[in-house]
């Protein structure tokens, strides 16, 4: 392939039916291609017809090679995007899904933008969540904890590429700051139980961090204990918001109504009709 003349549409043709033929997502072939050239599906379109440089298609043969491993798409790029933001994703972090957008916009959409309002991600990973509030509420004070130093450091370096200044701490859950005061609480924790391994796609279960998605307790171990902790730090006209497993939510509800019986506890679908998100107010 690398000494022919191929046109983008050729090949791009040519990688979808190599995955296809090795049982692997065809539309991650132009997903490496948009994601190489930081192109949209128009910019692809628009070159469509053009010859693809050697360069790019020896590019993308190495890239077929690494997805044949099962690592995934964005560890291979080594970034992807996330609310209109580019973030580094490493070994070392979750990769951001669209579901957490949702989560991202369902606390925009519930809080004051124009408020100094103080803001904590628990379990911040690559700083998606906490750097995307901050990008549209600059007013809000955020802080981004985790316990992992490697996924806080490119959380950081997230935060200092893209100019948004949040707090970064070390944390295990939200004991560094458990003297402190917040108006949200939002948090994508580990909630995958150990039980559900094999129904997860082996590029999750091979290199994804094993930390950032596997809770004890049918997965639902870290909503306890983040239950708990919040009764302390949250004010009280507080909000938590919370992503969860699409088969969780009256477990997860039924625990934040019993640690916050007079606050409403409000389960919300995502795009696809299932349950993904908790939001206590």
């Amino acid at each position: 392939m690398a000494n022919s003349h191929k046109r983008y549409f050729e090949v791009l043709n040519w990688a979808s039916s190599f995955l296809d033929t090795h049982q692997k997502e065809p539309y991650i072939a132009e997903y490496l291609i948009l994601e190489r050239n930081f192109w949209t599906k128009t910019d692809l379109l628009g070159h469509y017809r053009q010859v693809m440089p050697i360069s790019e298609i020896t590019q993308l043969e190495a890239d077929l090679e690494l997805v044949l491993q099962d690592i995934p798409p964005q560890y291979i790029i080594g970034s992807c995007q996330f609310y209109g933001q580019r973030f580094k994703v490493t070994a070392d972090t979750l990769i951001p899904r669209p579901e957490t957008e949702e989560l991202v916009q369902l606390c925009l959409q519930g809080n004051e933008s124009s408020k100094a309002l103080k803001v904590i991600d628990v379990g911040t990973g690559t700083g998606a969540i906490a750097l995307s509030l901050k990008k549209q509420a600059p007013n809000w004070q955020v802080t981004a904890v985790d316990i992992s130093d490697k996924a806080l450091a490119v959380a950081e370096e997230n935060g200092e590429r893209l100019a948004l200044d949040c707090r970064f701490l070390k944390s295990d859950l939200l004991t560094a700051v458990i003297s402190e005061q917040f108006d949200v609480i939002i948090s994508n924790p580990p909630y995958i139980g150990p039980d559900e391994w094999q129904e997860m796609d082996v590029s999750v279960r091979t290199y994804e961090p094993k930390l950032a998605l596997f809770a004890e307790k049918e997965g639902l171990a870290l909503y306890m204990r983040l239950a708990k902790e919040a009764k302390t730090v949250i004010k009280p006209t507080g909000k938590i918001y919370l992503e969860i497993g699409y088969r969780q939510g009256e477990a997860v509800k039924q625990i934040f109504k019993e640690a916050f019986p007079t606050k409403k506890v409000v389960v919300h679908q995502d795009l696809t009709g299932h349950d993904r998100m908790i939001e206590v107010c």
